[in-house]
């Protein structure tokens, strides 16, 4: 039976919105910007003609109340899962990348060299990550065989599973895009799991910043 995972970034934050963006893991656990709850209203509207069976979050703010929005013409409750969180950024929390450069640059080398075995300090590795999210992932799939679910998360814990999935390399990976409310399309079908749809955002352009 083929099995439709519907990966949905949060909408965003002020971090998010600030130039440059600042990162966010799970410290701090900031609301949506307004624009974030439109960016939310959004994609609701546009996947309210879909059916769908469940729905997932991580357990953050900017997720669960994402997951409300967009999950409520379908009478949804949404269902924080913790594996499915940001990944933990360790002291790089709330700095932007210039910052990181300036800071800290003998570990932001390393980290770009090589985020896979050189991770955010202080936190996770995108390898450590990619195990955790992907586990999570791949059970909801079993679980709900045959059916639609929706999945509420964060840019890097959908970026690295998509990544994954595309067999692309640290390099590549990071030059995905993945918009807040961008959508993606995972779909399983027997042994195949294969990305139908990636990083989706045209329900976003009348979204006024």
């Amino acid at each position: 039976m083929k099995t439709t995972l519907y990966l949905v970034r949060h909408g965003a934050t002020e971090a998010n919105l600030a130039r440059p963006p600042r990162l966010q893991g799970r410290k701090h656990n900031p609301p949506l910007a307004r624009l974030g709850v439109r960016q939310a209203e959004a994609t609701r509207d546009f996947l309210a003609g879909r059916y769908l069976d469940t729905c997932y979050c991580s357990p953050l703010l900017r997720a669960v109340q994402t997951a409300a929005i967009v999950a409520a013409p379908h009478g949804l409750a949404p269902i924080p899962v913790d594996a499915l969180a940001e990944c933990d950024m360790g002291r790089w929390e709330g700095l932007d990348w210039q910052a990181i450069r300036y800071l800290d640059a003998d570990a932001y080398q390393k980290h770009l060299a090589n985020p896979l075995e050189h991770g955010f300090p202080g936190g996770e590795s995108i390898a450590e990550l990619t195990r955790r999210v992907g586990s999570a992932l791949e059970a909801l799939l079993r679980r709900h065989d045959g059916q639609s679910v929706l999945v509420i998360a964060h840019h890097i814990v959908i970026q690295s599973y998509l990544a994954g999935l595309l067999n692309l390399n640290h390099e590549q990976a990071r030059r995905m895009t993945v918009e807040p409310c961008g959508i993606s399309v995972v779909i399983s079908e027997g042994e195949t799991t294969m990305v139908s749809t990636l990083n989706a955002a045209f329900h976003l352009h009348a979204v006024a910043a």
